[in-house]
Protein backbone atom coordinates (compact mmCIF):
# COMPACT_ATOMS: atom_id res chain seq x y z
CA UNK A 1 0.00 0.00 0.00
CA UNK A 2 2.53 2.18 0.88
CA UNK A 3 4.40 1.89 -2.50
CA UNK A 4 0.87 2.59 -3.90
CA UNK A 5 0.54 6.26 -2.35
CA UNK A 6 4.24 6.60 -3.12
CA UNK A 7 3.81 6.32 -6.47
CA UNK A 8 0.50 8.24 -6.26
CA UNK A 9 2.88 11.19 -4.54
CA UNK A 10 5.27 11.09 -7.63
CA UNK A 11 2.64 10.96 -10.61
CA UNK A 12 0.98 13.79 -8.63
CA UNK A 13 4.02 16.29 -8.92
CA UNK A 14 5.22 15.29 -11.77
CA UNK A 15 1.57 16.29 -13.18
CA UNK A 16 1.97 19.57 -11.12
CA UNK A 17 5.73 19.93 -12.52
CA UNK A 18 4.21 19.33 -15.93
CA UNK A 19 1.23 21.82 -15.32
CA UNK A 20 4.14 24.35 -14.26
CA UNK A 21 5.70 24.33 -17.34
CA UNK A 22 2.39 24.79 -19.58
CA UNK A 23 2.65 27.97 -21.53
CA UNK A 24 0.37 30.63 -20.97
CA UNK A 25 -1.02 32.49 -23.79
CA UNK A 26 -1.79 36.19 -24.44
CA UNK A 27 -2.95 37.41 -27.67
CA UNK A 28 -2.94 41.39 -28.37
CA UNK A 29 -4.94 42.07 -31.14
CA UNK A 30 -5.29 46.39 -31.75
CA UNK A 31 -8.66 47.57 -34.17
CA UNK A 32 -7.78 49.47 -37.32
CA UNK A 33 -3.91 49.65 -36.96
CA UNK A 34 -2.20 49.20 -40.14
CA UNK A 35 1.56 47.86 -40.99
CA UNK A 36 2.98 51.27 -41.23
CA UNK A 37 1.56 52.47 -38.00
CA UNK A 38 4.69 51.46 -35.97
CA UNK A 39 7.78 53.36 -35.41
CA UNK A 40 9.38 49.89 -35.94
CA UNK A 41 7.71 49.74 -39.46
CA UNK A 42 9.79 52.95 -40.60
CA UNK A 43 7.04 55.72 -39.70
CA UNK A 44 8.69 58.64 -39.62
CA UNK A 45 5.98 60.86 -36.90
CA UNK A 46 4.61 57.95 -34.72
CA UNK A 47 6.60 56.72 -31.90
CA UNK A 48 6.05 53.23 -30.62
CA UNK A 49 8.74 52.19 -28.12
CA UNK A 50 7.46 49.00 -26.60
CA UNK A 51 5.70 47.61 -29.27
CA UNK A 52 9.23 48.30 -31.29
CA UNK A 53 11.51 46.78 -28.23
CA UNK A 54 9.00 43.91 -28.38
CA UNK A 55 9.37 43.22 -32.29
CA UNK A 56 12.89 42.96 -31.78
CA UNK A 57 12.47 40.37 -29.82
CA UNK A 58 9.95 38.19 -31.29
CA UNK A 59 9.59 35.84 -34.46
CA UNK A 60 8.11 38.10 -36.83
CA UNK A 61 6.22 37.08 -39.21
CA UNK A 62 6.33 39.46 -42.45
CA UNK A 63 3.98 38.06 -45.35
CA UNK A 64 1.21 37.90 -42.77
CA UNK A 65 -2.86 38.41 -43.67
CA UNK A 66 -6.02 39.35 -41.88
CA UNK A 67 -9.00 39.70 -43.28
CA UNK A 68 -9.73 43.57 -44.62
CA UNK A 69 -12.20 44.37 -41.85
CA UNK A 70 -13.41 44.12 -38.08
CA UNK A 71 -15.57 40.76 -37.25
CA UNK A 72 -14.25 38.76 -40.06
CA UNK A 73 -10.90 38.88 -38.96
CA UNK A 74 -11.73 37.87 -35.62
CA UNK A 75 -13.86 34.76 -36.45
CA UNK A 76 -10.90 33.69 -38.36
CA UNK A 77 -8.47 34.22 -35.35
CA UNK A 78 -10.90 32.42 -32.67
CA UNK A 79 -11.99 29.31 -34.87
CA UNK A 80 -8.86 28.76 -37.39
CA UNK A 81 -11.49 28.59 -40.39
CA UNK A 82 -11.99 31.14 -43.57
CA UNK A 83 -14.73 33.90 -42.99
CA UNK A 84 -16.90 32.40 -45.14
CA UNK A 85 -17.00 28.78 -43.86
CA UNK A 86 -17.31 30.32 -40.04
CA UNK A 87 -20.34 32.54 -40.89
CA UNK A 88 -18.73 36.03 -39.55
CA UNK A 89 -18.15 37.56 -43.23
CA UNK A 90 -18.95 40.85 -42.33
CA UNK A 91 -19.35 43.72 -39.57
CA UNK A 92 -23.14 44.08 -40.24
CA UNK A 93 -26.23 42.87 -41.92
CA UNK A 94 -26.66 39.83 -39.52
CA UNK A 95 -23.40 38.60 -40.21
CA UNK A 96 -21.36 38.77 -37.61
CA UNK A 97 -22.08 35.54 -36.30
CA UNK A 98 -19.93 32.33 -35.79
CA UNK A 99 -21.69 29.29 -37.10
CA UNK A 100 -23.02 26.90 -34.24
CA UNK A 101 -20.93 23.95 -33.61
CA UNK A 102 -17.71 25.25 -34.39
CA UNK A 103 -14.81 25.54 -31.57
CA UNK A 104 -13.54 28.33 -30.41
CA UNK A 105 -9.65 29.00 -28.95
CA UNK A 106 -11.23 29.54 -25.76
CA UNK A 107 -13.32 26.08 -26.26
CA UNK A 108 -10.22 24.09 -26.79
CA UNK A 109 -8.12 25.93 -24.00
CA UNK A 110 -10.79 25.74 -21.45
CA UNK A 111 -10.60 21.93 -21.92
CA UNK A 112 -7.10 21.87 -21.73
CA UNK A 113 -7.23 23.35 -17.92
CA UNK A 114 -6.45 26.98 -18.83
CA UNK A 115 -8.17 29.63 -17.33
CA UNK A 116 -9.75 31.36 -20.91
CA UNK A 117 -10.37 35.38 -20.31
CA UNK A 118 -11.19 38.10 -23.46
CA UNK A 119 -10.74 41.89 -22.35
CA UNK A 120 -11.83 44.26 -25.00
CA UNK A 121 -13.58 44.11 -27.94
CA UNK A 122 -15.65 41.17 -29.11
CA UNK A 123 -17.75 41.79 -32.48
CA UNK A 124 -18.77 38.56 -33.23
CA UNK A 125 -22.33 39.05 -31.62
CA UNK A 126 -24.24 40.60 -28.51
CA UNK A 127 -26.91 38.08 -28.22
CA UNK A 128 -26.94 34.37 -26.97
CA UNK A 129 -25.60 31.85 -27.97
CA UNK A 130 -23.02 34.59 -29.65
CA UNK A 131 -21.21 36.35 -26.64
CA UNK A 132 -17.98 35.45 -25.74
CA UNK A 133 -19.32 33.68 -22.31
CA UNK A 134 -21.25 31.67 -24.94
CA UNK A 135 -18.13 30.84 -26.62
CA UNK A 136 -15.51 29.51 -24.31
CA UNK A 137 -14.33 32.77 -22.47
CA UNK A 138 -14.86 32.07 -18.70
CA UNK A 139 -14.13 35.51 -17.67
CA UNK A 140 -15.36 38.14 -20.02
CA UNK A 141 -14.94 41.68 -20.01
CA UNK A 142 -16.05 43.71 -23.26
CA UNK A 143 -17.86 46.35 -24.96
CA UNK A 144 -20.95 45.81 -27.27
CA UNK A 145 -20.62 46.20 -31.24
CA UNK A 146 -18.06 47.17 -32.87
CA UNK A 147 -17.04 49.96 -30.27
CA UNK A 148 -17.81 52.42 -27.97
CA UNK A 149 -19.64 55.90 -28.87
CA UNK A 150 -20.98 55.54 -32.29
CA UNK A 151 -21.27 51.72 -32.89
CA UNK A 152 -25.42 50.85 -32.73
CA UNK A 153 -25.61 49.02 -29.81
CA UNK A 154 -23.09 51.74 -27.49
CA UNK A 155 -25.12 54.39 -29.52
CA UNK A 156 -22.95 57.48 -27.95
CA UNK A 157 -21.83 55.81 -25.10
CA UNK A 158 -18.03 57.71 -24.37
CA UNK A 159 -14.65 56.00 -24.47
CA UNK A 160 -13.73 57.51 -21.23
CA UNK A 161 -16.21 56.60 -18.10
CA UNK A 162 -17.77 54.18 -20.47
CA UNK A 163 -19.95 51.41 -20.34
CA UNK A 164 -18.54 47.51 -20.47
CA UNK A 165 -19.91 44.13 -19.79
CA UNK A 166 -18.69 41.53 -17.34
CA UNK A 167 -20.00 37.96 -18.15
CA UNK A 168 -23.23 38.70 -19.31
CA UNK A 169 -24.07 41.54 -17.05
CA UNK A 170 -23.96 45.58 -17.62
CA UNK A 171 -21.45 47.59 -15.51
CA UNK A 172 -19.62 50.90 -15.63
CA UNK A 173 -15.73 51.90 -15.83
CA UNK A 174 -14.33 54.82 -15.10
CA UNK A 175 -10.90 56.53 -16.74
CA UNK A 176 -10.07 55.32 -20.73
CA UNK A 177 -11.59 52.20 -21.91
CA UNK A 178 -7.88 51.72 -23.40
CA UNK A 179 -6.66 51.39 -19.66
CA UNK A 180 -9.47 49.61 -18.59
CA UNK A 181 -8.87 46.64 -20.38
CA UNK A 182 -5.12 46.88 -19.75
CA UNK A 183 -5.81 46.89 -16.03
CA UNK A 184 -8.50 44.59 -16.05
CA UNK A 185 -6.36 41.80 -18.03
CA UNK A 186 -3.55 42.48 -15.95
CA UNK A 187 -5.24 41.86 -13.02
CA UNK A 188 -7.09 38.52 -13.66
CA UNK A 189 -3.79 36.99 -15.02
CA UNK A 190 -2.47 37.88 -11.53
CA UNK A 191 -5.57 35.86 -10.31
CA UNK A 192 -4.47 33.06 -12.35
CA UNK A 193 -1.03 33.24 -11.17
CA UNK A 194 -1.86 33.18 -8.19
CA UNK A 195 -3.90 29.76 -8.51
CA UNK A 196 -1.38 28.37 -10.42
CA UNK A 197 -3.68 28.05 -13.53
CA UNK A 198 -2.24 28.38 -16.99
CA UNK A 199 -4.05 31.47 -18.90
CA UNK A 200 -5.07 32.00 -22.34
CA UNK A 201 -5.40 35.59 -22.70
CA UNK A 202 -7.35 37.66 -25.58
CA UNK A 203 -6.51 41.38 -25.28
CA UNK A 204 -8.24 43.20 -28.71
CA UNK A 205 -8.57 47.08 -27.91
CA UNK A 206 -11.22 48.93 -29.82
CA UNK A 207 -7.70 51.77 -30.09
CA UNK A 208 -7.26 53.02 -32.07
CA UNK A 209 -10.35 52.39 -34.37
CA UNK A 210 -12.77 55.81 -34.65
CA UNK A 211 -13.82 57.61 -33.14
CA UNK A 212 -10.02 58.84 -32.05
CA UNK A 213 -10.66 59.92 -28.39
CA UNK A 214 -7.89 60.02 -26.19
CA UNK A 215 -6.25 61.65 -23.15
CA UNK A 216 -4.26 64.69 -23.65
CA UNK A 217 -0.74 63.26 -22.67
CA UNK A 218 -0.76 60.90 -25.65
CA UNK A 219 -2.30 63.26 -28.47
CA UNK A 220 -0.74 66.08 -27.86
CA UNK A 221 2.93 65.27 -29.15
CA UNK A 222 1.29 64.90 -32.10
CA UNK A 223 -1.17 67.72 -32.60
CA UNK A 224 -0.15 69.06 -36.49
CA UNK A 225 2.31 66.23 -37.55
CA UNK A 226 -0.71 63.96 -38.69
CA UNK A 227 -3.87 62.43 -37.37
CA UNK A 228 -3.13 62.95 -33.69
CA UNK A 229 -6.05 61.38 -32.43
CA UNK A 230 -5.72 58.60 -34.27
CA UNK A 231 -1.45 58.40 -33.48
CA UNK A 232 -2.53 59.01 -29.76
CA UNK A 233 -4.47 56.04 -29.15
CA UNK A 234 -1.94 54.04 -30.79
CA UNK A 235 0.75 55.69 -28.02
CA UNK A 236 -1.58 54.86 -25.15
CA UNK A 237 -2.21 51.41 -26.38
CA UNK A 238 2.06 50.84 -27.10
CA UNK A 239 2.29 52.49 -23.26
CA UNK A 240 0.25 49.70 -21.75
CA UNK A 241 0.94 47.00 -23.72
CA UNK A 242 4.72 47.88 -22.20
CA UNK A 243 3.17 47.92 -18.77
CA UNK A 244 1.79 44.73 -19.47
CA UNK A 245 5.53 43.62 -20.56
CA UNK A 246 6.55 44.42 -18.11
CA UNK A 247 4.54 43.20 -15.25
CA UNK A 248 5.29 39.93 -17.01
CA UNK A 249 8.07 40.10 -16.40
CA UNK A 250 8.19 41.01 -12.88
CA UNK A 251 5.90 38.41 -12.07
CA UNK A 252 8.00 35.38 -13.77
CA UNK A 253 5.79 34.89 -16.24
CA UNK A 254 7.41 36.58 -19.48
CA UNK A 255 10.13 33.43 -20.56
CA UNK A 256 6.35 30.53 -20.05
CA UNK A 257 3.87 33.00 -22.05
CA UNK A 258 3.26 32.73 -25.26
CA UNK A 259 2.93 36.31 -27.16
CA UNK A 260 1.27 36.97 -30.02
CA UNK A 261 0.87 40.54 -31.08
CA UNK A 262 -0.82 41.50 -34.30
CA UNK A 263 -4.07 43.90 -36.36
CA UNK A 264 -6.76 42.91 -36.91
CA UNK A 265 -6.71 44.71 -40.76
CA UNK A 266 -4.72 46.98 -42.71
CA UNK A 267 -4.34 51.14 -42.05
CA UNK A 268 -6.99 53.84 -41.71
CA UNK A 269 -6.14 57.29 -40.67
CA UNK A 270 -2.53 56.87 -40.61
CA UNK A 271 -2.35 55.43 -44.83
CA UNK A 272 -1.79 59.34 -46.34
CA UNK A 273 1.32 59.89 -43.58
CA UNK A 274 2.96 56.55 -43.96
CA UNK A 275 2.11 53.04 -44.96
CA UNK A 276 5.07 50.55 -44.94
CA UNK A 277 4.91 50.62 -49.05
CA UNK A 278 1.52 48.97 -49.35
CA UNK A 279 -0.85 49.94 -51.45
CA UNK A 280 -4.62 51.24 -49.87
CA UNK A 281 -5.92 50.24 -46.73
CA UNK A 282 -8.60 48.69 -45.05
CA UNK A 283 -11.78 47.05 -46.51
CA UNK A 284 -9.48 47.04 -49.85
CA UNK A 285 -8.42 43.29 -50.94
CA UNK A 286 -4.51 44.74 -52.18
CA UNK A 287 -1.78 44.40 -49.46
CA UNK A 288 -2.91 47.63 -47.45
CA UNK A 289 -5.90 46.06 -46.43
CA UNK A 290 -5.25 43.08 -45.08
CA UNK A 291 -1.15 42.79 -44.68
CA UNK A 292 -0.25 43.18 -40.58
CA UNK A 293 2.68 42.59 -38.24
CA UNK A 294 2.49 38.93 -36.67
CA UNK A 295 4.85 38.60 -34.28
CA UNK A 296 5.47 36.15 -31.64
CA UNK A 297 7.48 35.48 -28.49
CA UNK A 298 7.97 32.80 -26.18
CA UNK A 299 11.62 32.73 -24.81
CA UNK A 300 11.21 29.18 -23.54
CA UNK A 301 9.67 27.60 -26.36
CA UNK A 302 13.06 28.08 -28.30
CA UNK A 303 11.95 29.70 -31.35
CA UNK A 304 15.51 30.58 -32.47
CA UNK A 305 16.65 34.12 -32.70
CA UNK A 306 14.52 36.85 -33.33
CA UNK A 307 13.96 37.02 -36.89
CA UNK A 308 11.58 38.00 -39.89
CA UNK A 309 10.16 35.06 -42.04
CA UNK A 310 9.20 36.06 -45.35
CA UNK A 311 6.58 32.80 -46.02
CA UNK A 312 3.28 33.93 -46.36
CA UNK A 313 0.75 33.35 -43.16
CA UNK A 314 -2.80 33.57 -42.48
CA UNK A 315 -4.28 34.29 -39.12
CA UNK A 316 -6.10 30.89 -39.55
CA UNK A 317 -3.09 29.42 -39.06
CA UNK A 318 -3.01 30.90 -35.06
CA UNK A 319 -5.26 27.91 -33.92
CA UNK A 320 -3.11 24.86 -34.86
CA UNK A 321 -0.15 26.66 -34.14
CA UNK A 322 -1.10 27.76 -30.69
CA UNK A 323 -2.52 23.72 -30.28
CA UNK A 324 1.09 22.91 -31.44
CA UNK A 325 2.98 24.62 -29.23
CA UNK A 326 1.23 24.04 -26.28
CA UNK A 327 -0.07 20.14 -26.76
CA UNK A 328 -3.23 20.51 -26.86
CA UNK A 329 -5.52 18.22 -28.90
CA UNK A 330 -7.71 19.88 -31.48
CA UNK A 331 -11.35 18.37 -31.77
CA UNK A 332 -12.40 16.86 -34.88
CA UNK A 333 -13.60 18.87 -37.66
CA UNK A 334 -15.52 18.31 -41.02
CA UNK A 335 -12.99 17.28 -43.20
CA UNK A 336 -14.90 18.73 -45.72
CA UNK A 337 -13.07 21.87 -43.93
CA UNK A 338 -9.43 21.46 -44.85
CA UNK A 339 -9.40 23.94 -47.53
CA UNK A 340 -10.66 26.65 -45.26
CA UNK A 341 -8.42 25.58 -42.11
CA UNK A 342 -4.94 27.13 -41.25
CA UNK A 343 -2.10 25.00 -40.64
CA UNK A 344 0.90 25.26 -38.12
CA UNK A 345 3.06 27.73 -37.99
CA UNK A 346 5.61 25.71 -35.41
CA UNK A 347 7.75 24.03 -37.44
CA UNK A 348 8.25 27.28 -39.29
CA UNK A 349 8.99 28.96 -35.58
CA UNK A 350 10.86 26.18 -34.26
CA UNK A 351 13.11 24.57 -36.73
CA UNK A 352 12.99 27.26 -39.66
CA UNK A 353 11.07 24.58 -41.43
CA UNK A 354 9.51 25.32 -44.91
CA UNK A 355 5.63 24.50 -45.39
CA UNK A 356 3.79 22.79 -47.43
CA UNK A 357 3.64 24.90 -50.91
CA UNK A 358 -0.04 26.60 -50.53
CA UNK A 359 -2.84 29.03 -51.81
CA UNK A 360 -4.53 31.69 -49.70
CA UNK A 361 -7.57 33.21 -49.92
CA UNK A 362 -8.72 36.29 -48.32
CA UNK A 363 -12.67 37.29 -48.80
CA UNK A 364 -15.28 38.73 -46.43
CA UNK A 365 -18.36 40.72 -47.39
CA UNK A 366 -21.84 41.86 -46.60
CA UNK A 367 -22.41 40.53 -49.63
CA UNK A 368 -19.77 37.85 -50.91
CA UNK A 369 -19.54 37.84 -54.51
CA UNK A 370 -17.62 35.40 -56.47
CA UNK A 371 -13.69 36.15 -57.22
CA UNK A 372 -14.17 38.90 -54.94
CA UNK A 373 -11.38 38.40 -53.15
CA UNK A 374 -7.37 37.67 -53.32
CA UNK A 375 -5.43 34.56 -53.33
CA UNK A 376 -2.02 34.55 -52.31
CA UNK A 377 0.88 32.14 -53.38
CA UNK A 378 4.14 32.45 -52.66
CA UNK A 379 4.97 35.87 -54.15
CA UNK A 380 1.80 36.36 -56.16
CA UNK A 381 -1.30 38.21 -55.48
CA UNK A 382 -4.64 38.00 -57.51
CA UNK A 383 -6.80 40.39 -56.88
CA UNK A 384 -10.47 40.22 -57.88
CA UNK A 385 -9.80 36.70 -60.10
CA UNK A 386 -7.82 39.15 -62.64
CA UNK A 387 -5.69 41.29 -61.36
CA UNK A 388 -2.11 39.37 -61.23
CA UNK A 389 0.72 41.01 -59.17
CA UNK A 390 4.17 39.82 -58.07
CA UNK A 391 4.79 41.80 -54.21
CA UNK A 392 8.33 40.40 -53.86
CA UNK A 393 9.43 43.01 -57.05
CA UNK A 394 6.54 45.35 -56.68
CA UNK A 395 5.04 45.46 -53.18
CA UNK A 396 2.88 48.51 -54.24
CA UNK A 397 1.02 46.46 -56.61
CA UNK A 398 1.34 49.15 -59.44
CA UNK A 399 1.90 46.74 -62.46
CA UNK A 400 -0.56 44.30 -63.07
CA UNK A 401 0.76 41.13 -64.76
CA UNK A 402 -1.70 38.88 -66.04
CA UNK A 403 -1.52 39.35 -68.98
CA UNK A 404 2.10 38.07 -69.05
CA UNK A 405 1.60 35.07 -66.73
CA UNK A 406 -1.45 33.46 -68.03
CA UNK A 407 -0.50 30.31 -66.23
CA UNK A 408 -0.31 31.51 -62.84
CA UNK A 409 -3.64 33.33 -63.25
CA UNK A 410 -5.41 29.74 -64.49
CA UNK A 411 -3.40 27.86 -61.92
CA UNK A 412 -5.16 30.75 -58.99
CA UNK A 413 -8.35 30.77 -60.44
CA UNK A 414 -8.90 26.90 -60.52
CA UNK A 415 -7.77 26.50 -56.58
CA UNK A 416 -10.30 29.51 -56.04
CA UNK A 417 -12.85 27.33 -57.72
CA UNK A 418 -12.31 24.81 -55.45
CA UNK A 419 -12.50 26.73 -52.56
CA UNK A 420 -15.26 28.78 -53.68
CA UNK A 421 -17.77 25.57 -54.45
CA UNK A 422 -17.38 24.32 -50.77
CA UNK A 423 -19.02 27.63 -49.74
CA UNK A 424 -21.28 29.14 -51.88
CA UNK A 425 -24.33 26.76 -50.67
CA UNK A 426 -23.71 28.17 -47.23
CA UNK A 427 -23.40 32.41 -47.92
CA UNK A 428 -27.33 33.05 -47.58
CA UNK A 429 -27.47 30.63 -44.27
CA UNK A 430 -27.40 33.14 -41.67
CA UNK A 431 -27.11 32.65 -38.25
CA UNK A 432 -30.29 33.56 -36.13
CA UNK A 433 -29.96 35.09 -32.53
CA UNK A 434 -32.39 33.69 -30.06
CA UNK A 435 -35.43 35.02 -27.75
CA UNK A 436 -36.25 33.17 -24.94
CA UNK A 437 -33.36 31.43 -24.13
CA UNK A 438 -32.52 30.80 -20.26
CA UNK A 439 -29.14 32.30 -20.18
CA UNK A 440 -30.29 35.61 -21.49
CA UNK A 441 -34.05 35.93 -21.46
CA UNK A 442 -34.33 39.68 -22.05
CA UNK A 443 -32.66 40.92 -25.50
CA UNK A 444 -31.99 43.83 -26.91
CA UNK A 445 -31.62 43.42 -30.34
CA UNK A 446 -30.85 46.67 -32.31
CA UNK A 447 -30.61 47.20 -36.34
CA UNK A 448 -27.09 46.23 -36.34
CA UNK A 449 -27.90 42.86 -37.21
CA UNK A 450 -30.61 43.13 -39.47
CA UNK A 451 -30.53 41.19 -42.48
CA UNK A 452 -28.37 42.58 -45.77
CA UNK A 453 -28.86 46.30 -44.09
CA UNK A 454 -25.78 48.07 -43.18
CA UNK A 455 -26.69 50.29 -40.06
CA UNK A 456 -24.86 49.56 -37.07
CA UNK A 457 -23.46 52.62 -35.97
CA UNK A 458 -25.62 55.90 -34.61
CA UNK A 459 -25.25 57.94 -37.83
CA UNK A 460 -27.26 55.29 -40.07
CA UNK A 461 -30.12 55.32 -36.73
CA UNK A 462 -30.29 59.00 -37.23
CA UNK A 463 -31.01 59.17 -41.17
CA UNK A 464 -33.62 56.94 -40.61
CA UNK A 465 -31.52 53.49 -42.76
CA UNK A 466 -33.37 50.95 -43.91
CA UNK A 467 -36.12 52.03 -45.46
CA UNK A 468 -39.33 52.99 -44.27
CA UNK A 469 -40.27 49.53 -42.42
CA UNK A 470 -36.36 48.81 -41.79
CA UNK A 471 -34.90 45.38 -41.92
CA UNK A 472 -35.70 42.04 -40.42
CA UNK A 473 -33.78 39.66 -37.66
CA UNK A 474 -33.09 36.39 -37.97
CA UNK A 475 -34.35 34.81 -34.95
CA UNK A 476 -34.57 31.32 -33.00
CA UNK A 477 -37.88 31.01 -30.20
CA UNK A 478 -35.75 28.87 -28.07
CA UNK A 479 -39.60 28.45 -25.69
CA UNK A 480 -42.59 29.29 -27.23
CA UNK A 481 -45.11 31.44 -25.51
CA UNK A 482 -46.64 35.18 -25.39
CA UNK A 483 -43.51 37.64 -25.92
CA UNK A 484 -43.32 41.50 -25.43
CA UNK A 485 -41.91 43.35 -28.10
CA UNK A 486 -41.06 47.28 -26.99
CA UNK A 487 -39.65 49.34 -29.86
CA UNK A 488 -38.14 52.41 -29.71
CA UNK A 489 -36.46 54.24 -32.33
CA UNK A 490 -33.93 55.38 -29.81
CA UNK A 491 -31.87 53.97 -26.85
CA UNK A 492 -33.72 53.05 -24.20
CA UNK A 493 -31.65 55.19 -21.73
CA UNK A 494 -31.73 58.18 -24.12
CA UNK A 495 -35.32 59.39 -23.31
CA UNK A 496 -36.48 60.60 -26.84
CA UNK A 497 -39.47 60.77 -27.96
CA UNK A 498 -40.36 58.36 -31.24
CA UNK A 499 -41.03 61.60 -33.00
CA UNK A 500 -37.91 63.58 -32.40
CA UNK A 501 -34.44 63.58 -33.93
CA UNK A 502 -32.19 63.05 -31.63
CA UNK A 503 -28.57 65.43 -32.17
CA UNK A 504 -26.70 64.61 -28.59
CA UNK A 505 -24.61 67.84 -27.28
CA UNK A 506 -22.44 66.03 -24.98
CA UNK A 507 -20.17 62.73 -24.78
CA UNK A 508 -21.79 61.35 -21.82
CA UNK A 509 -25.25 59.76 -21.15
CA UNK A 510 -25.50 61.28 -18.07
CA UNK A 511 -25.89 64.29 -19.84
CA UNK A 512 -28.16 63.51 -22.60
CA UNK A 513 -31.15 65.33 -21.81
CA UNK A 514 -29.29 68.43 -23.42
CA UNK A 515 -30.66 67.38 -26.76
CA UNK A 516 -31.69 69.86 -29.65
CA UNK A 517 -34.74 67.93 -31.48
CA UNK A 518 -36.31 68.38 -35.48
CA UNK A 519 -39.34 67.23 -36.05
CA UNK A 520 -40.25 63.61 -37.83
CA UNK A 521 -43.11 62.52 -39.73
CA UNK A 522 -45.73 62.09 -36.96
CA UNK A 523 -45.14 58.84 -35.93
CA UNK A 524 -49.33 57.14 -34.99
CA UNK A 525 -48.51 53.51 -35.43
CA UNK A 526 -46.24 50.63 -34.31
CA UNK A 527 -46.14 47.68 -36.32
CA UNK A 528 -44.51 43.66 -35.59
CA UNK A 529 -44.53 40.94 -38.01
CA UNK A 530 -43.04 37.39 -36.55
CA UNK A 531 -43.40 33.64 -36.91
CA UNK A 532 -46.97 34.62 -39.18
CA UNK A 533 -48.27 36.66 -36.38
CA UNK A 534 -48.99 40.74 -37.43
CA UNK A 535 -49.49 42.79 -34.61
CA UNK A 536 -50.16 46.26 -34.64
CA UNK A 537 -50.94 49.40 -32.09
CA UNK A 538 -51.14 52.94 -31.79
CA UNK A 539 -48.03 54.66 -30.65
CA UNK A 540 -47.57 58.16 -29.33
CA UNK A 541 -45.39 60.32 -30.97
CA UNK A 542 -44.35 61.77 -27.73
CA UNK A 543 -43.25 58.81 -25.87
CA UNK A 544 -40.24 56.75 -25.90
CA UNK A 545 -41.67 53.50 -26.69
CA UNK A 546 -44.49 51.18 -27.39
CA UNK A 547 -45.15 48.00 -26.66
CA UNK A 548 -46.61 44.90 -28.58
CA UNK A 549 -47.96 41.51 -27.37
CA UNK A 550 -47.80 37.85 -29.17
CA UNK A 551 -47.96 34.55 -28.64
CA UNK A 552 -44.90 32.95 -31.15
CA UNK A 553 -44.07 28.96 -31.45
CA UNK A 554 -40.58 27.80 -31.42
CA UNK A 555 -38.50 27.44 -34.14
CA UNK A 556 -36.51 29.91 -36.67
CA UNK A 557 -38.25 32.73 -37.74
CA UNK A 558 -37.89 36.06 -38.85
CA UNK A 559 -38.58 39.46 -36.79
CA UNK A 560 -39.78 42.78 -38.12
CA UNK A 561 -40.71 46.31 -36.51
CA UNK A 562 -41.37 49.28 -37.86
CA UNK A 563 -43.33 53.03 -37.56
CA UNK A 564 -45.92 54.33 -39.54
CA UNK A 565 -48.35 57.22 -39.45
CA UNK A 566 -52.19 58.04 -38.93
CA UNK A 567 -52.88 57.47 -42.42
CA UNK A 568 -50.95 54.07 -42.80
CA UNK A 569 -47.98 55.39 -44.45
CA UNK A 570 -44.75 53.42 -43.35
CA UNK A 571 -41.70 56.03 -41.98
CA UNK A 572 -39.10 53.66 -40.65
CA UNK A 573 -37.93 50.59 -38.75
CA UNK A 574 -37.66 50.23 -35.07
CA UNK A 575 -33.92 50.42 -34.72
CA UNK A 576 -34.23 48.86 -31.06
CA UNK A 577 -36.45 46.15 -29.64
CA UNK A 578 -36.32 44.55 -26.51
CA UNK A 579 -37.96 41.23 -26.26
CA UNK A 580 -38.94 38.84 -23.36
CA UNK A 581 -41.00 36.19 -23.07
CA UNK A 582 -44.53 37.91 -20.64
CA UNK A 583 -43.95 35.73 -17.32
CA UNK A 584 -39.97 37.39 -17.73
CA UNK A 585 -40.87 40.49 -18.37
Amino acid sequence: MRWLLLLGVITLNSASEALAKTPNVLIVMTDDQGLGDFSFMGNPVLRTPNLDAYARQSVRLTDFHVCPMCSPTRGQLLTGLSALRNGATSVTAGRTFLRPGIPTLADAFGKAGYRTGIFGKWHLGDFYPHRPIDKGFQESVYHLGWGQLQSTPEFDWPLIDGRYFHNGVEKRYKGHCTDFWFDSATAWIKECQQQNAPFFCYLPTNAPHAPCIDLDEYTRPYQGKGPAGFFGMIAHVDKRFGDLMKFLAEQGLADDTIVVFMTDNGGTAGVKTFNAGLRAGKTTLYEGGHRVPCWIRWPNGKLGEPRDVNVPAQNTDVMPTLYELCGIKPSQGNTRDEIYRGISLAPLLREGEDLPDRKLVVQYGQIPAKFDSCVIWGKWRLVKGSELYDIHADRAQQTDLAAQHADVVSTMREHYERWWRGLEPLLNEFVPISIGAKAQPVVELNSGDWEGIYADNSGYVRQAAGGSTGGHWNIQVEEPGDYTFTLRRWPERAHVALGDKYEPTATSPANMANLHTVGFPTIAVAKLDIAGVNASTAADPNATEVTLHASVPAGRTKLKAWFADAGGKDLCGAFFVTVARRQER
